[in-house]
């Protein structure tokens, strides 16, 4: 366990909630508060990744930011799993198409991950720790999708890469293994929720895809993004 506060995080425990959203960017983490938790407080502004927490229909919610890549995002996770017993932790994020059934706005939720990074061999017992997501937060997710009739989301495998220049060779590579996009820190948050025996799960919008030449402008981004976010809260007050 880690004691808490820790040099990344000045929280008291307490301050956060059982379950907290988790985009990679501490400025959409205050967007989300400000647009749709009441009464926040703001719990950590430690090296700028703020974290805050409120309410949404009156059920305590906390959102932080992960920074980008695995190691920020393992960092992050590890701690609020283990010193500040977080229960659920929902990755809000963006993500690069890879499928072509996969199209710009859709949603993505990662069932499993692939990956190009040497992050799951630092573990003990590493061939035992399978990077899936959780089944408890997925069914119920699944049941959300069903009965607001979500036909943009697509549950399958994300490919969690180190690089995010990637060549269009190795994207291909990854496509083919039946990747439905590319992000950055899916694996690490994965990763601890098993060791932790916590529970997570990643969804994404889908902003380009950099095999066809596509993207999103700002603002498209952003409507986008505002779906994907109440399709989160309404899986974290249903915890």
């Amino acid at each position: 366990m880690i004691n808490v506060p820790t040099p990344h995080n000045s929280a008291n425990l307490g301050d956060i909630a059982k379950t907290v959203l988790m985009p990679g960017d501490p400025l959409r983490a205050k967007y989300i508060a400000d647009k749709y938790l009441k009464d926040v407080e703001l719990y950590n502004n430690v090296r700028g990744m703020l974290g805050f927490t409120g309410t949404y229909k009156d059920v305590k919610i906390s959102v932080q930011g992960s920074g980008m890549g695995i190691p920020s995002m393992g960092i992050y996770s590890k701690e609020l799993f283990d010193g500040y017993n977080v229960e659920n932790i929902i990755r809000v994020g963006s993500v690069g198409a890879l499928s072509d059934d996969v199209k710009l706005r859709d949603i993505i939720v990662a069932n499993e991950v692939v990956t190009d990074s040497n992050y799951l061999n630092t573990f003990e017992n590493c061939n035992n720790i399978n990077p899936v997501c959780s089944e408890e937060l997925l069914n119920k997710l699944k049941e959300i999708i069903v009965n607001n009739n979500e036909t943009t989301v697509k549950i399958g495998k994300v490919f969690t890469s180190d690089k995010f220049y990637n060549s269009n060779e190795n994207l291909i590579k990854e496509k083919n293994t039946g990747a439905l996009g590319v992000e950055m820190e899916t694996l690490a948050l994965y990763t601890n929720a098993k060791i932790s025996n916590k529970n997570a799960i990643a969804m994404f919008t889908v902003s380009d895809a950099p095999l066809r030449g596509e993207s999103l402008s700002a603002d498209d981004r952003q409507n986008t993004f505002d779906e994907m976010i109440k399709i989160a809260l309404e899986l974290a007050i249903s915890l």
